[in-house]
């Protein structure tokens, strides 16, 4: 789900952040940071965009025909309401 510039550019930022000085100890910050980050994404169950986009496109289709049907329902029930009211 999460691409790897993602999480690259969030660990510049760490290392960034970081002392200059610190040489071994910032490499394994923005490391363990990028795997911690990696993991806690992968846990949240994120879709991409695209799949977003296209479950939005399923189901403004699938609101659309309901609304058809709807419409057709009262339609059918508007032209059979008379015929019933008038046996009774």
């Amino acid at each position: 789900m999460t691409d790897a510039n993602t999480l690259d550019e969030i660990s510049r930022k760490v290392s960034d952040a970081l002392p200059e000085g610190l040489g071994q100890l910032r490499d394994d910050v923005v490391k363990n940071v990028r795997a911690t980050l990696s993991a806690a994404l992968a846990r949240m169950e994120l879709v991409t965009r695209e799949e977003f986009d296209n479950q939005a496109a399923v189901l403004a289709r699938t609101r659309e025909k309901l609304e058809a049907l709807e419409t057709a329902v009262r339609d059918m029930e508007g032209k059979s309401a008379p015929e019933s009211s008038a046996d009774n």
